[in-house]
């Protein structure tokens, strides 16, 4: 089927990842995929949640957002309303249990890092965006912490982001705008670290079901969007992201 700029259905949205977008924050990047932007920032607090107190491990968490004019008609600050949507303690909770798969919280020590994911523009897979966004900032702020020696070595295991992929009028297309997931009869999130480890599977089947051959084939289309994505963290990351696994 015909998408928007002409790109394949195997073809990412263009990516890009700058990082240092932010004065202040110990890690920040702009990550841009086609018309949907993120602020991923990364905040180090020297103390834990009440539950890892005295164990001599780290945590690490997110807070997400969509700015008023992120959408096409004004979306209220959440403040505003004076509770969180379900809807954002989901992604919350998702990108923090993303980026812990791949941080050794020992080497950590009784840290937390706070990722705040603020979405600009969104186009669609903004979930996913905030995840790869975030691994870069998470990195940053880590590295950070070496640096003035207060951790040994990065406490990164691997690297980590996440795609979108679906079924929409019959096609299977990777990276899905927001056009695309508004049509599709099936809407998938992944998230799979560097070596390829499936680390969650978010899939609806919106408007009919699927089978299993074609769960496997959207997995296989994830992994290789992944891949990209990986190698423009690396890029992004340059001589930081020989030390990730290591």
């Amino acid at each position: 089927m015909p998408r928007e700029n002409g790109r394949s259905p195997r073809e990412l949205r263009p990516v890009t990842i700058e990082r240092h977008y932010l004065k202040y924050a110990e890690g920040s990047v702009l990550i841009n995929m086609g018309d949907t932007r993120l602020i991923c920032s990364a905040t180090v607090e020297d103390k834990v949640p009440p539950f890892l107190r005295n164990s001599g491990r780290g945590w690490i968490t997110a807070e997400y957002a969509l700015m008023p004019r992120s959408t096409q008609e004004r979306t209220m600050r959440e403040a505003t309303r004076g509770r969180i949507s379900g809807r954002t303690q989901e992604i919350q909770r998702l990108i923090g249990r993303a980026l812990r798969s791949v941080v050794d919280t020992a080497a950590l020590g009784e840290r937390t890092i706070w990722l705040d994911c603020d979405v600009l523009q969104a186009d669609g897979g903004t979930r996913t965006a905030a995840i790869t966004g975030s691994f870069v900032a998470l990195a940053d702020a880590l590295a950070g912490l070496v640096a003035a020696g207060n951790i040994q070595r990065l406490p990164l295991r691997d690297f980590l982001a996440a795609v979108s992929v679906g079924l929409v009028n019959g096609a299977m297309l990777l990276d899905l705008d927001f056009a695309e997931d508004s049509h599709a009869s099936v809407d998938m999130n992944i998230v799979m670290t560097g070596s390829g480890q499936l680390v969650e599977i978010q899939g609806t089947a919106e408007k009919q079901p699927f089978s299993r051959e074609e769960m496997a084939a959207m997995l296989d289309l994830a992994g290789e969007g992944i891949a990209s994505l990986l190698a423009v963290q690396k890029q992004a990351l340059g001589p930081l992201a020989v030390q990730i696994g290591s």
